[in-house]
Order: structure tokens, then C-alpha cells, then sequence
């Protein structure tokens, strides 16, 4: 059982940078796959980003590529998202998720799931 905790949500100007974190329990955090996922209101949830165990590959969605980077510190249990040149469009509730299997692109493969954090981007 993994609990995922979401922080750094906030409101900031367009063309801003905000730093989302994760935080996990459980002593098995390193044998989890961790993504990004994030939902616009009223549209569905989609992928932003996910990292490998050891955090050696990284995966963007094309509409974040060269502007978010996820990273994780396997001794602190946590997972990061660094945002940057944030657009309103980034707007959303921002999840955390882990996965047991393979890196996935896909959320309903994922097994454990944060409350989300809330980022508005204002133009």
C-alpha cells in the first residue's frame, strides 16, 4: 500500500514557474514507476509526465515537453515536477500516481493515486 501526498499547487502569472511535490509512505517507493497526470476543468484527466524506478527515463506529453521536468529522490520518497514558462492551458488539478508494473502512459493502469493539487495559471 502506497499513500501519495500532493504539495505546491498555487496561483501564478503566465510565463511563471511552480514546483509541484509528491510525497510517499511505505519503504517500497523505488520499486514504483511514478507519473504526473493532470485534469483541466471540465475535460478528462490526462498524462503529463513519469519516471523510471531509479529515475534514469523520463516521458513528457508533447504539450509540456521542454518546459516541465519530473525527477525523484528515492531517499526522501518523493517525486517532483518542476514547471516552468507555465501557459493558462497548464491549468488543473495535478495528480501523482504509482504504478507497479512498466512505465505506462495510460492511467487506469496506475495503482495508487494522490488528492491532487490545484495549479491556475492566470494570463
Amino acid at each position: 500500500q502506497v499513500q501519495l501526498v500532493e504539495s505546491g499547487g498555487g496561483l501564478v502569472q503566465a510565463g511563471g514557474s511552480l514546483s509541484l511535490s509528491c510525497a510517499a509512505s511505505g519503504r517500497t517507493f523505488s520499486s514504483y514507476v511514478m507519473g504526473w497526470f493532470r485534469q483541466a476543468p471540465g475535460k478528462e484527466r490526462e498524462f503529463v509526465a513519469h519516471i523510471t524506478r531509479g529515475g534514469a527515463n523520463t516521458y513528457y506529453a508533447d504539450s509540456v515537453k521542454g518546459r516541465f521536468t519530473i525527477s525523484r529522490d528515492n531517499s526522501k520518497n518523493v517525486v517532483y515536477l518542476q514547471m516552468n514558462s507555465l501557459k493558462p492551458e497548464d491549468t488543473g488539478v495535478y495528480y501523482c500516481a504509482a504504478r507497479g508494473g512498466a512505465v505506462s502512459l495510460r492511467q487506469s493502469l496506475y495503482d495508487y493515486w494522490g488528492q491532487g493539487t490545484q495549479v491556475t495559471v492566470s494570463s
